[in-house]
């Protein structure tokens, strides 16, 4: 670990970008054109304390997790992000499987799209970024570990996760998760995650074995859904997928579909996210 070039980089990094980059409002007594450090804080999910001990190259070496947390928090290119991971001592997270972050583009991206609803997720299904609109909407989908990271392993193999899905579209939905992962394995023929990720949903679900024999292929770029919200009930969202030019992340952007889904969208902003339910980051978000 390089701590006093991982403290000069982090420093630096933090001054270079400017609040309105992620959702801060510039006020007229910010006498620094950066971040401050407890924004990166804030940002990262992490103590204002270790921060300062990050930039002082007083701290103890970070965690793959906390990198990729502060790679999101600067906004930082994959170029740099990968500099971050070396300087710290880690290996940068590889061009594909699941430790893949998500790209700087689109974590901008999210920053623009302010109150409308919208998540970063990989070719798999793995959330990898949403905004503070998403975040009210569906719940934190970034926690989860193992193959729950996996939205259709979640679909599949939990029940709450369908729960909060309307009873007249699951199976809709459950065709279009399938159909969607039997395009991603085509692409990705031979690699051991997704075969891996196939195999064990194949074990787990009889749903997904029978689905999964019918060979359905479809990559999903536009479609509607309704959301069972556990505080304001059902919102009807249009959905529309942006895809990377290598297909390997994609910008999901939810939108109401009709007024009385953009004033319930409207009241989430309004409530934040105070006792929020937890059974609400179960949400099927594709």
């Amino acid at each position: 670990m390089q701590r006093d070039q991982l403290a000069d980089f982090l420093r630096r990094r933090r001054e270079a970008i400017r609040p309105a980059e992620v959702g801060i409002a510039d006020g007229p007594r910010r006498r620094t054109t950066g971040l401050r450090r407890e924004e990166v804080a804030m940002l990262a999910g992490v103590s204002v304390d270790y921060v300062v001990r990050l930039e002082q190259g007083r701290s103890s070496r970070p965690s793959t997790q906390l990198l990729g947390a502060l790679a999101r928090a600067l906004r930082l290119s994959d170029d740099e992000r990968d500099h971050l991971f070396h300087l710290a001592g880690h290996r940068p997270p590889p061009a594909d499987g699941v430790a893949r972050l998500a790209r700087a583009g689109l974590i901008r991206m999210l920053d623009l799209l302010g109150d409308t609803p919208a998540l970063v997720l990989s070719d798999l299904g793995e959330v990898l970024a949403q905004n503070r609109a998403a975040l009210l909407l569906t719940g934190d989908h970034t926690g989860f570990s193992g193959d729950r990271r996996y939205v259709a392993y979640r679909w599949f193999t939990d029940p709450a996760a369908r729960a909060v899905c309307p009873p007249e579209e699951q199976e809709y939905h459950a065709r279009q998760l399938v159909a969607d992962l039997r395009a991603a394995a085509g692409r990705r023929s031979g690699d051991p995650t997704v075969a891996g990720l196939v195999d064990r949903l194949q074990a787990a679900s009889a749903d997904f074995r029978r689905l999964w024999a019918e060979h359905e292929v479809a990559v999903r770029r536009a479609d509607r859904k309704t959301f069972l919200h556990p505080r304001v009930g059902r919102l009807l969202m249009d959905c529309e997928t942006l895809v990377t030019p290598d297909q390997g992340q994609q910008l999901l952007v939810l939108t109401p579909a009709d007024a009385e889904a953009r004033e319930q969208l409207e009241l989430l902003q309004v409530l934040g996210i105070e006792e929020f339910p937890t059974a609400a980051t179960d949400t099927p978000i594709r």
